[in-house]
């Protein structure tokens, strides 16, 4: 959003006025003075006209350990969803969405923000951003899956083939998958074109954020700065 039009949404300025505002230097950024009404801004920017904030909202960046038997989801009728295992009254959490999803009875790492421009980044589908998954499957897995994975699959429902998948097997019914895209039930219906069952599916790290080892399940914490910048 530009400037001017931030000012004109946010004060009794009007239109006009915002541009008298910005050409008399009463308007600040990060506590520099602005007089460019295109110069880009959002809600989270620390606008002030004549050294008062105008409306600013926090931020908000939280890594969640997603337990089993839990929605990815702001609200759901019938089953409890990730935002209910944050702490506050409904208004504070209003504006949280995902960023990523994992299915019902999949566990491991979930973030949670109110950034939309942030969620998109991590998730758009050309920024490639490894995700990391510990599977453990009904039947023994095979020395040829870890090539079918890094040849990709054909999806017949999106009409498309996979791209590239790490498998790193840890033990008979064990291995670590990496993941540069996202498909829906996208690692059942890789290991489902040998007809082997996953029984569980923990996610343990998106991009450079990784999932704290000190987080049970249902629990969350602020990320860092260094996790948010990666």
């Amino acid at each position: 959003m530009r400037l001017d039009r931030f000012l004109a949404l946010h004060t009794a300025l009007g239109r006009r006025g915002a541009r008298l505002a910005l050409a008399s230097g009463r308007v600040t950024l990060a506590g520099t003075t602005v007089t460019d009404g295109q110069c880009p801004v959002d809600d989270f920017s620390p606008v002030a006209l004549d050294g008062v904030c105008l409306r600013r909202r926090r931020p908000r960046y939280l890594m969640l350990h997603k337990p089993a038997g839990c929605v990815s989801a702001t609200r759901d009728p019938v089953h409890p969803t990730v935002l209910d295992l944050i702490d506050g009254p409904a208004e504070a959490k209003a504006d949280l969405h995902l960023a990523g999803r994992l299915d019902f009875n999949s566990t491991g790492l979930l973030l949670l923000t109110n950034d939309g421009r942030w969620s998109r980044r991590l998730t758009e589908p050309g920024a490639g951003r490894a995700k990391v998954y510990h599977v453990r499957t009904e039947d023994p897995i095979g020395a040829d899956y870890a090539a079918v994975f890094q040849r990709g699959l054909y999806f017949r429902y999106e009409g498309l083939t996979t791209r590239p998948a790490g498998l790193e097997i840890l033990g008979e019914r064990e291995t670590r998958v990496t993941l540069r895209e996202g498909r829906y039930h996208h690692i059942k219906r890789l290991f489902g074109h040998f007809n082997n069952r996953v029984v569980a599916l923990h996610r343990e790290r998106v991009g450079a954020i990784v999932l704290d080892p000190d987080l049970a399940p249902g629990r969350y914490r602020p990320l860092t700065e260094a996790e948010i910048a990666g």
